[in-house]
C-alpha cells in the first residue's frame, strides 16, 4: 500500500565525531561513488524542463502566513507544508496548504491564517472548498501527510503543528471530520505537546494498514525565547539553544485508532531535532525503513527489524553526516532511485554554504555521499533548501532534483551581501552520475526569488508530466505547471531565486513528501 507524504521542512546542521571504523566505511563508500561516476555511460542528450506559474489564472490565492515578530521566535521560519492528493475521488489531484497562526496565541482568528483546500476543476482552474470541506484547521501548522489510513478508499489528512496535531478523516462526501482524539493521536492531557514539524504514512509491519510516523523538532517555550544577534541585528537562533525531542511512531490498529509504539519500537530512544522523513527499503529485505533528517545534529536511519522494532544505523550506513564528517542543517528529504539501479537513494536539503547532501545507495546497507562528484555540491552551496523532490520532470527516463529555497532569516540583507529571497533549484539529471543546474533554463517564472518553503509534486492537469506546488511566505503560492519538453530542460514556475525544492515544485512547491508526489517541510 502506498502513501502520500507531505513534508515541510526548516532545518540547519550538525556535529559529531567519527570512530576509526566509521571513517573506514566512509572512505570505502566514497571510493565506490567515484568508480560509479567515472565508469557510467555518457550523459544522454538533455530535454528542456520548463515551468509556468499558473496560480493566478488557476484561482489559487493561498498566502503562507508565519506571523513574524521583532522577537524572532523560533517557529516563524519553520512553515509550512503542501499536499497534492485526490480528496473527492474524481481522478484529478487537488491541493492542500497548511498555514501558520497568530502570535502569541497560536490560533487562527481570521481567514488569512486558515489552511486551504483547492479542488481541481479539471479545466486548469481550482476552487477553494476549505470551509465546505471543514479543513481550515487550528493552531500553528507546519507539515501535512495525505493517505487512506482506514482503507475506505478516501484519502485522509494528518497535520503536524507546533501546538496541536490534527487527523482529518475523509467522509467521502466532500467533507472531513476531526478524529484526532478518537483515534488516540491527541496526546496525554495536561502535558505540553511536542513541536511536530512533519509526518509520513507507511506500513511498517506489512499488515495492509498505514501506520503514522511523526517528526518532532525541539522543545520550544514562547515564554523563554532566546535573543540572538549578528552584530546588532536580531536573527533567529541556532538550534543548539534548544533541546531536541524524540519522534513518534503510531501503529494502526485497524479500527480507526492508533497505539503509540514509540518506546516499544525503539524510535523514542533517539533524541534529535527532526525536520522530515522519507521511507525506503534501503537494505532490500522487504520491510520499509525510515530516514529522518535532523537539524545540525546527525541524521537517523531507522532499520526495520521486522519484529516491531527499529535499529538506528545512520552512522554505519553512511548517512548520519556529510562526506566531511559533519552534521548539516538537514531539512527536507526524498528517497528515490536516481540512477535506475533498483535501489533508492537519498537527497537532503540543507543551509547555505553547507551544500545539499546526495547519498547513493550502494546496496548491502551502505550509502556513498556523492554530493561533490555529482556536481550537486557546487550547485547548491549558495542556497538554503526546505522541501525537495526527486522526479523525472522531462520524461527522459532519468530523475531530476528539485528544491524549494529561501533563507532562514528574512533580514539577511541587514547583515550580509546575500539576499534572503532565493530562486528555487532545479538540477537536471545529465546521466553518468552528474546533475546540472537547469534553473536558469526553467522559464521566466522559475527565476522569481521568494521565501519558498513547502513543495508537493503531482500531475495536476493529466498531461503525463510532473508539476510542482510551492508555498511562499508572505505571497501567493506558486503552482508550477510543467510545459511540453524541448530539447533541453526548462521550467516556468513562480518559485524562489537560486534554490530548488524537493517534493514540491508545483507540488506545486511542497511538503515534505508524497508517493505520487514527494516528501517535506513535510
Amino acid at each position: 500500500m502506498q502513501a502520500r507524504i507531505c513534508d515541510l521542512s526548516n532545518f540547519r546542521a550538525k556535529f559529531r565525531t567519527h570512530s576509526a571504523t566509521s571513517l573506514v566505511v566512509a572512505c570505502g563508500a566514497a571510493a565506490s561513488a567515484l568508480a560509479w561516476i567515472s565508469l557510467a555511460g555518457a550523459a544522454p542528450q538533455g530535454v528542456t524542463i520548463t515551468f509556468e506559474d499558473i496560480a493566478g489564472r488557476a484561482g489559487v490565492e493561498f498566502v503562507l502566513r508565519n506571523s513574524a515578530t521583532p522577537a524572532r521566535r523560533q517557529i516563524e521560519p519553520m512553515v509550512s507544508g503542501v499536499a497534492i492528493f485526490d480528496y473527492n475521488g474524481d481522478g484529478k489531484p487537488d491541493i492542500y496548504f497548511v498555514n501558520g497562526a497568530r502570535q502569541p496565541q497560536l490560533d487562527k482568528p481570521d481567514p488569512t491564517y486558515y489552511n486551504r483546500l483547492y479542488r481541481n476543476n479539471g479545466d486548469g482552474s481550482f476552487t477553494d472548498v476549505t470551509l465546505a470541506a471543514g479543513v481550515r484547521g487550528d493552531g500553528f501548522a507546519t507539515g501535512v501527510a495525505a493517505a487512506d489510513y482506514d482503507n475506505d478508499g478516501w484519502e485522509d489528512l494528518f497535520i503536524a503543528g507546533v501546538n496541536g496535531n490534527i487527523l482529518f478523516r475523509n467522509r467521502g462526501d466532500g467533507t472531513f471530520e476531526d478524529v484526532t482524539a478518537r483515534a488516540g493521536l491527541a496526546g496525554p492531557a495536561g502535558v505540553r505537546k511536542p513541536w511536530s514539524v512533519s509526518a509520513g504514512w507507511f506500513d511498517y509491519d506489512n499488515d495492509g494498514r498505514l501506520d503514522l510516523f511523526v517528526v518532532n523538532y525541539c522543545a520550544w517555550d514562547p515564554e523563554k525565547e532566546h535573543a540572538c544577534t549578528i552584530g546588532s541585528v536580531r536573527t533567529y537562533c541556532h538550534p543548539k539553544y534548544y533541546d531536541g525531542l524524540p519522534n513518534n511512531l503510531y501503529h494502526n490498529n485497524g479500527d480507526g485508532t492508533f497505539t503509540d509504539v514509540s518506546v516499544r519500537s525503539g524510535i523514542a530512544a533517539h533524541i534529535g531535532k527532526g525536520m522530515a522523513v522519507s521511507f525506503l527499503d534501503f537494505d532490500g529485505d522487504g520491510r520499509l525503513d525510515a530516514f529522518v533528517t535532523n537539524d545540525t545534529v546527525p541524521n537517523y536511519l531507522f532499520r526495520n527489524l521486522g519484529d516491531g522494532k527499529f535499529q538506528e544505523v545512520a552512522l554505519e550506513s553512511g548517512v548520519a553526516f556529510n562526506n566531511d564528517g559533519r552534521a548539516v542543517s538537514s531539512m527536507g528529504t526524498d528517497a528515490r532511485d536516481i540512477d535506475n539501479d533498483g535501489r533508492e537513494d537519498l537527497f537532503v536539503a540543507a543551509n547555505e554554504s553547507e551544500t545539499f547532501p546526495l547519498f547513493r545507495n550502494l546496496g548491502k546497507g551502505l550509502f556513498a555521499d556523492i554530493t561533490s562528484g555529482s556536481g550537486v555540491g557546487r550547485q547548491t552551496r549558495s542556497s538554503t533548501g526546505w522541501s525537495v523532490g526527486i522526479f523525472d520532470f522531462n520524461n527522459d527516463g532519468a530523475k531530476d532534483l528539485f528544491a524549494a529555497c529561501g533563507s532562514i532569516d528574512d533580514n539577511v540583507e541587514e547583515f550580509s551581501h546575500r539576499s534572503s529571497r532565493q530562486r528555487n533549484l532545479l538540477l537536471a539529471n545529465a546521466g553518468a552520475g552528474r546533475f546540472e543546474d537547469a534553473s536558469a533554463l526553467a522559464g521566466r517564472d522559475f527565476q522569481k526569488a521568494a521565501w519558498n518553503r513547502g513543495a508537493a509534486f503531482g500531475d495536476l492537469d493529466g498531461d503525463g508530466r510532473v508539476d510542482v506546488v510551492v508555498s511562499r511566505i508572505g505571497e501567493r503560492a506558486a503552482v508550477c505547471g510543467t510545459l511540453p519538453p524541448r530539447r533541453t530542460i526548462t521550467w516556468r514556475c513562480g518559485c524562489g531565486e537560486s534554490a530548488a525544492t524537493a517534493t514540491v515544485s508545483a507540488p506545486w512547491c511542497t511538503l515534505p513528501a508524497l508517493p505520487a508526489a514527494s516528501s517535506g517541510i513535510a
